[in-house]
């Protein structure tokens, strides 16, 4: 295919031109993968760069790269060779003679590491694929990743969500980009300079709230290295229409729950359950609502059906029409699928290709396996959510597998909550963190106008 950029494509590839370092916050389906890939191809044709070194989550690394390159022919000359696998196959692949490497980030270490003992650095770009996934200063992807940072030429940092739970996520995002020019060569400065303590239990801070002033500041001291766009910008989308869907507890599945949260101890069948901490019981309370709970042996027990009837029934609602289900633990799975016997559950890029070709009527998936970089929107245009995610990031990006650029109908997501429950409260949370973040995107927001003159 031969590619036509929008002028916002146009505009971000020369930004990454532009910028040696550089973030690009792209919201899903603004097409960041061609984008760079573009650039790339332009840096490497004019000897800016050798070898370029791309980080994904494992199931975009394994699939997104490499079959957008061979989607447009102005980029079928780039080589790729995929780190993935074994050792064995990870160091061939190394060995390859490539332009583009493509390595998951739960290889970063490992990677780093095995260059540390061969005492070279090969590549001189990188590209950050879910930039967002590095936002915890203590992971050790991050750590080992910094490492690098000297050797290497060219940074591009990819998102659509760099901050699901606050500015306080941006420091070790920035901190890949520019080794802490703008916002501090340590965290601790960056808190204590734009954030105070909020939720505590002692010593024992659970969130950080910015200073007033805070957010402008930082806002504006990212803003030259930070380009911004939001799809409502840019492209001509769909109508998407969010729905709950409520479904209420039988008696004894209600008188369970509120003992649950009361007692934090759920006498069955002889059987204690105990939620040690409230982390616990939050998802203890979030398996109840969505119908089965796990035992300490990993086993689990019904408690009711409300969910799963409400699931068929929006499936039957559906005409037939392809349905992606998200759910959120093992047990919803295998329970959808005794109910739902033409539910498959999304594991290889065949199961992507049948759903996108019209094979598949009901699709089951995880939003942390399908929440970055596939597209799926060729396959159906219904999102149910039998189950939800704490996650602002997972969220956004599960629903922008159908809702993205390239879908042709409106979108309609489902959300089945259990009433009464903490359901309710997660739905809540993310529209609380959605707009802490949309701060973010409208503060940095790409002035094409501006770059154009």
């Amino acid at each position: 295919m031969i590619f036509k950029p929008y002028p916002y494509q146009q505009a971000a590839e020369e930004w990454i031109l532009a910028h040696e370092r550089c973030g690009l916050f792209l919201e899903m389906g603004l097409g960041k993968t061609v984008i760079t890939l573009s650039a790339v191809k332009r840096l490497i044709e004019d000897f800016a760069v050798t070898k370029v070194l791309v980080i994904a989550p494992l199931r975009v690394a394994a699939t997104v790269w490499a079959e957008e390159a061979e989607k447009w022919e102005h980029l079928h000359g780039l080589r790729f060779s995929k780190i993935l696998g074994s050792r064995q196959e990870r160091e061939e692949a190394l060995r390859r003679d490539a332009d583009v490497y493509v390595i998951n980030r739960e290889n970063v270490s490992w990677l780093v590491n095995y260059q540390a003992v061969k005492k070279r650095w090969p590549f001189d770009m990188l590209v950050i694929d879910e930039l967002s996934s590095f936002k915890s200063p203590k992971a050790e992807r991050f750590r080992s990743l910094r490492r690098t940072l000297p050797a290497v030429r060219r940074v591009v940092g990819l998102t659509g969500t760099p901050t699901p739970n606050g500015l306080i996520d941006l420091w070790s995002q920035i901190y890949l980009l520019d080794r802490g020019e703008r916002l501090g060569k340590f965290i601790g400065r960056y808190r204590d300079e734009y954030f105070i303590p909020g939720q505590r239990n002692g010593a024992i801070v659970y969130n950080w709230v910015p200073v007033k002033g805070a957010p402008e500041k930082i806002y504006h001291l990212i803003g030259d290295i930070c380009m911004s766009m939001t799809a409502a910008d840019y492209l001509t989308m769909p109508e998407r229409i969010d729905i709950a869907h409520a479904v209420s507890l039988t008696f004894e599945a209600q008188r369970a729950y509120e003992t649950m949260e009361r007692d934090l101890v759920l006498p069955m069948a002889g059987r204690v359950i105990t939620a040690q901490n409230a982390a616990v019981l939050t998802g203890k309370l979030l398996q109840l609502a969505n119908g089965a709970i796990y035992e300490v042996d990993g086993n689990y027990v019904r408690m009711h059906d409300a969910k799963l009837d409400a699931l068929e029934d929006l499936i039957e609602a559906a005409n037939g029409q392809p349905v992606l289900v998200y759910y959120s633990y093992r047990h919803d799975a295998e329970r959808i699928r005794e109910r739902i016997p033409q539910a498959r559950q999304l594991v290889t890029p065949q199961d992507v290709n049948d759903w996108n070709a019209g094979k598949i009527p009901v699709l089951l998936a995880h939003p942390a396996s399908a929440g970055h970089g596939l597209n799926l929107q060729a396959g159906g245009h219904i999102i149910i959510w039998f189950g939800l995610t704490w996650s602002l990031e997972l969220y956004q990006q599960a629903n922008a597998r159908l809702y993205r650029q390239g879908q042709d109908h409106p979108v309609t997501v489902y959300h089945v909550i259990t009433k009464g429950t903490v359901d309710e409260n997660v739905l809540e949370v993310l529209t609380g963190k959605a707009v802490r973040q949309d701060a973010l995107i409208d503060a940095v927001k790409a002035r094409i106008e501006r770059y154009d003159s």
